[in-house]
């Protein structure tokens, strides 16, 4: 089986980049050591392995299918679930007395990884019941969470959300699913909702759905619109699964990759009625269901993540021994061809992958560590932590969603011919991945919402807490040996960002919001390559200052400084194109006209 997972750099960031183990002092985490989290890790390594990995290209070629009105997954599946729910996974960083273990979500992210980067089609049920289950722990009434969250902590049932129609994929102002109450204070749902993943299946007893719909007579947009449980199957007084609820499947999508996870066209009140209960408010809807959203966008970006490093990987054994051709300066045909990881073009095309999956996996730890601030942390620092969190939300989601691909595409290319095959997993990954960039919002979604809102926000404040963090680091990294070039670079970006940001924040007004945001993508690549430059002088300076001691892993700390150098001098300067287009305000997509296509 091919390696899916770094173990060494997962730990390295966790616990050498950041303070991971030191979370032991707040209150929630006394009880925890980082030999605890360790062994969670291993667990969860464990698990994968076994359970996950195992039927990875079986879920890919055995796509869903219903037969007699049922959908058939691979019977692994049904294994790999049950062995991740006895693992105590769905609820682990809950409460005690909810069976949790009160993980970090950083802990919890790093263990989802391991099964993100192991099979991310099976993965996806876990972690769409993860986060239902999160969003009613917030929002749901003690009663709701009784009867529709602790089966989900259980791993009992699973749960999903609903927001798209077939007419409203990410317009969701334009929803028109209803709710009309019913005497007894529940709703009546009907509509139709579309793109749902993990929508039906047999995995579970029961499936939670959270939907988003309109009560009826209410007001249009998005302020009409409310949230609502709506289960598979009507749950009985005595907690268990019930009579059908009529959400019936009206289809499958088939998908270009993440095949294993269905996604399903869902019809709500099809045959008699679905019934559904309010989660808080009416109107509240799209806010409550942006809990679950922004906590699917970081996971969005750790699973492109995982999907790039499990490319990653496989490509650097491929490389390391596959021979082929010899090097430039020998001229003797008779000499014994070198593996191609000699060759300096497949040096560059690892070194791409190594510094984007790398990169990416050091920024969403470090988001999902944010989290953890803004939950647990010192409360002078919380509403900080936050407002850095909201900013680096769009750039999480969609820079590993976008360089995981090319890092994937790179993976094909160093393997050639092979690696266009199905021999070999790295075309899967790459199937897989492309869903990253679409999913929980576009990128342009991100843009928009990075550059129309994020960098805004509290009147700037939360890039002003991004800048003063970054210069906080480079400050620190001063004297140490081997960071001249990315200290360099990183300080160039960071003069590019905020000149253009400077230039084109005042004209918002001016230019109006067409024209504003649209060169909002240029704004997304520009700070995230930045940001990504950052997670890079982070990790450099703590192998810097591991080297002069390290005994077994010199080669890996050099690996690190070796391969921020390598982003410093290949992918920063890109900032500059990006800025320069971002401060001008080109006219150019905004003056093309449809008819000209």
């Amino acid at each position: 089986m091919a390696p899916f997972l770094n173990r060494r750099d997962l730990s390295f960031q966790l616990f050498e980049v950041l303070p991971t183990a030191d979370l032991t002092t707040r209150p929630r985490f006394a009880e925890h050591s980082r030999e605890v989290y360790e062994d969670v890790l291993n667990l969860a390594y464990s698990v994968a392995e076994r359970y996950f990995a195992n039927h990875a290209r079986e879920a890919d070629l055995h796509e869903p299918h219903v037969v007699e009105g049922k959908v058939v997954l691979p019977a692994a599946m049904r294994d790999a679930v049950r062995a991740f729910r006895d693992a105590g996974f769905f609820s682990a960083h809950h409460d005690e007395d909810l069976g949790g273990l009160q993980l970090p979500w950083v802990v919890m992210q790093a263990v989802q990884a391991n099964f993100q980067a192991a099979n991310v089609s099976t993965s996806g049920y876990p972690f769409l019941t993860i986060g239902n289950a999160n969003l009613q722990r917030v929002f749901a009434s003690p009663e709701q969470q009784r009867r529709y969250m602790l089966p989900l902590l259980e791993g009992r049932w699973f749960g999903t959300m609903a927001l798209s129609e077939p007419h409203a994929g990410s317009g969701l102002a334009d929803i028109t699913t209803t709710a009309t109450p019913r005497p007894d204070g529940s709703y009546a749902l009907t509509g139709t909702k579309m793109w749902i993943s993990g929508g039906e299946h047999e995995l579970s007893e029961n499936i939670v759905h959270l939907v988003l719909a309109r009560i009826a007579g209410g007001p249009a947009g998005v302020r009409g619109i409310s949230l609502f449980l709506v289960p598979r199957y009507r749950v009985n007084e005595d907690g268990t699964p019930g009579a059908d609820n009529h959400v019936v499947l009206a289809g499958l999508n088939h998908k270009m990759g993440y095949r294993g996870t269905t996604n399903t066209l869902l019809n709500f009140g099809e045959g008699g009625e679905t019934i559904g209960e309010l989660v808080g408010e009416p109107g509240r809807g799209l806010a409550q269901m942006f809990h679950m959203m922004n906590e699917a966008r970081i996971g969005v970006g750790m699973g492109a993540v995982m999907l790039g490093t499990a490319g990653y990987l496989e490509s650097l054994a491929y490389a390391r021994e596959r021979r082929q051709g010899r090097h430039a300066s020998q001229k003797d045909p008779a000499a014994p061809p070198v593996p191609i990881i000699e060759h300096a073009d497949v040096r560059r095309l690892l070194l791409r992958q190594k510094v984007f999956v790398e990169g990416g996996l050091a920024l969403g730890l470090y988001a999902s560590l944010l989290v953890d601030d803004t939950q647990t942390g010192p409360q002078d620092g919380r509403a900080d932590a936050g407002l850095l969190l909201d900013l680096l939300t769009p750039i999480v989601k969609s820079w590993p969603s976008r360089y995981s691909q090319e890092a994937l595409s790179d993976a094909i290319q160093v393997m050639g011919g092979a690696g266009y095959t199905r021999d070999f997993n790295v075309e899967m990954y790459y199937r897989d991945n492309r869903l990253n960039p679409i999913h929980e919002g576009t990128e342009g979604i991100q843009g928009n919402d990075l550059l129309g809102r994020k960098l805004t926000q509290a009147g700037g404040r939360g890039l002003n807490i991004l800048l003063g963090r970054m210069q906080a680091d480079l400050n620190a990294s001063e004297g140490l040996d081997g960071l001249d070039e990315i200290r360099a670079a990183l300080r160039q970006a960071i003069t590019w960002n905020t000149q253009a940001l400077g230039t084109i924040l005042p004209r918002a007004a001016e230019l109006g919001p067409d024209l504003f945001l649209a060169n909002a993508n240029s704004a997304l690549e520009m700070l995230g390559h930045t940001v990504v430059g950052w997670m890079w002088l982070r990790q450099a300076a703590t192998a810097a200052r591991a080297l002069p001691g390290a005994r077994a892993d010199t080669d890996f700390y050099h690996g690190k400084l070796h391969a921020a150098r390598f982003y410093a001098t290949h992918e920063l300067p890109k900032v500059r194109a990006h800025a320069d287009l971002l401060a001008s305000a080109d006219r150019t997509t905004t003056d093309m006209h449809s008819e000209w296509f």
